[in-house]
């Protein structure tokens, strides 16, 4: 029996934006592609976004909630790192509620702390989730969720392992009947209104960042230079990593090209499983001096030019 055959009202739709935030490597993305399911849906809420707000959309009963995976919380020490960070916490205080990730395995650290003290500012009710709960013991997640609590007071905490989703389900729900009333603001079935080159730039960007985060902190960029959908449905894709300097250069190609072509494998495996087709993805690496200072490079990757 419908609601329409038994005369009840259909149940209210609900929607809203939830911020995700956190340290680097705190598994932002892996909490996306669990909450959202098979396939990530990736959406871009600005025009040319790479390092902006990414979204995964999740569709849970009569909800509709917009993931915003924000850029990795870090300590900024660079113009560029500050204007990641900023779009970071401007996404925070633009959603309707905000999901603290924790790493159980490192506890409250120094990035955590940061994060933990700044997010004390955003309005908007705050969940804890602490991540990565299969890799400690019971007694010490229950002292890390204490003292995350003793900090500022959360709404609700959840313990969940995203790699293998223990305990997703629970948060998917329970950030359903959060999000405000309201109509749905994408199409059920929409993909991805965030331009696929772009979107590809931002993966092999993560990728990197994922490889060689102590090396080679943000201080690279990635452009797509070709887009090729082939007669047998496979995709062709040619992209240029821009880096600062030499040395860089040779980090990211690592020895005999080792590692340019890890790289490669994780970002071609990525964008298979999100665009359901082969992909023939081809690297480069180039020099271009001092493009962390050019405010169109900013621009381009959807972020404000820092001033200072």
């Amino acid at each position: 029996m419908t609601a329409e055959t038994s005369g009840e009202a259909p149940a209210a739709t609900r929607c809203g934006f939830v911020a995700l935030i956190g340290a680097p490597n705190v598994g932002k993305s892996t909490l996306v592609n669990a909450l959202v399911g098979a396939k990530v849906t990736i959406v871009s809420r600005k025009v040319q976004t790479t390092r902006a707000l990414i979204r995964g959309i999740v569709i849970e009963n009569n909800a509709q909630v917009i993931l915003v995976d924000t850029p990795g919380i870090f300590l900024p020490k660079r113009r560029l790192d500050r204007a990641m960070v900023s779009t970071a916490w401007s996404g925070a205080h633009d959603a309707d509620l905000v999901c603290v990730l924790l790493d159980a395995k490192a506890g409250i650290d120094e990035e955590a702390e940061a994060i933990l003290t700044k997010v004390a500012s955003v309005k908007h009710e705050k969940i804890l989730v602490i991540n990565k709960v299969d890799l400690v013991q019971r007694e010490k997640l229950l002292a890390l969720a204490q003292a995350a609590n003793e900090r500022m007071p959360f709404a609700k905490t959840f313990m969940i392992a995203a790699i293998s989703g223990d305990g997703v389900d629970d948060l998917r729900h329970t950030l359903a009947e959060i999000v405000p009333p309201g109509p749905f603001l994408y199409p059920e079935d929409q993909m991805s209104d965030a331009p696929m080159r772009q979107l590809a730039a931002e993966i092999t960007r993560e990728k990197i960042y994922r490889k060689l985060h102590q090396e080679l902190p943000y201080q690279s960029t990635v452009e797509t230079d070709k887009w090729e959908e082939r007669k047998d449905k496979s995709v062709r894709i040619e992209q240029t990593i821009f880096v600062e300097r030499e040395s860089q250069r040779k980090i990211v190609l690592g020895a005999g090209g080792a590692t340019i072509k890890s790289i490669g494998a994780d970002s071609r495996k990525e964008l298979a499983e999100i665009l359901g087709v082969p992909v023939h993805l081809f690297l480069f690496v180039k020099v271009r001096e001092n493009w962390g200072d050019d405010p169109d490079r900013y621009r381009e990757m959807g972020l404000e030019f820092p001033k200072e």
